[in-house]
């Protein structure tokens, strides 16, 4: 009996010794590939969509850590030019979660819309393939309409119409990978009717926009399914 009662003494000593040690914190990592629209062009740091949707993500939950994310982006490239940058950095292939963004610039240049299409397929595989292999672990947002900012307000049918027909191509491109679509298009264009969604040169989104994208990702189900 008093073996008996030792050991349960020891038993329960160890249970408590266990539920006092701190839980270990998963760390996510995160790859976002794009254009000015992702390095946040006329922005501060804080206020990229990166950065916004890592410092949202943390603050909503404490199951797991995001950690800063690396951003492989520049004002002005290209999809072509993206790719080029990925071949150079060799990111690797062990992200949590992988963002892809990308075409305006071939929009903007007039480049042949007919080249898009491989262009897109070519990096979204490349997300995939950064993201364990996991498209799962993948998620697109559509092209910004810059058509409705100050800059673009004067070819805005032109511009919408182009963008349009890329975010056709890459939207369905995503949806053929079965990769997360998101189409944040829909809130840049409130940026004539609200000046605070426009940064202050007058052509890429504010802060507050990208907030908006944020809030459309976290509310949907199928972004949350990424860390499970």
């Amino acid at each position: 009996m008093i073996r008996y009662i030792r050991f349960l003494c020891l038993f329960i000593l160890y249970i408590n010794i266990l539920q006092a040690q701190p839980k270990k914190i998963s760390q996510k990592t995160f790859l976002a590939l794009c254009d000015s629209y992702t390095i946040g062009e006329s922005v501060n740091a804080s206020e990229r969509w990166p950065v916004q949707l890592v410092e949202r993500v943390n603050n909503s939950q404490d199951r797991f850590v995001m950690t800063t994310p690396t951003i492989i982006a520049q004002t002005g490239w290209t999809a072509q030019e993206l790719r080029s940058a990925i071949d150079e950095k060799h990111p690797g292939s062990d992200f949590d979660l992988v963002s892809l963004l990308i075409g305006v610039n071939n929009q903007y240049r007039d480049y042949p819309i007919e080249d898009y299409p491989k262009e897109f397929e070519s990096l979204l595989n490349m997300a995939i393939e950064f993201a364990r292999g996991s498209a799962k672990n993948v998620i697109v947002l559509s092209i910004p309409d810059y058509g409705y900012t100050p800059f673009g307000n004067p070819k805005k049918d032109r511009i919408s119409a182009g963008i349009k027909a890329y975010n056709e191509i890459n939207k369905r491109i995503t949806d053929e990978k079965g990769v997360n679509y998101y189409n944040i298009t829909d809130i840049s264009k409130q940026g004539l009717e609200k000046p605070m969604l426009i940064a202050k040169d007058g052509l890429h989104p504010s802060g507050k926009q990208y907030s908006l994208w944020i809030e459309q990702v976290i509310r949907d189900e199928g972004f949350w399914k990424i860390f499970k």
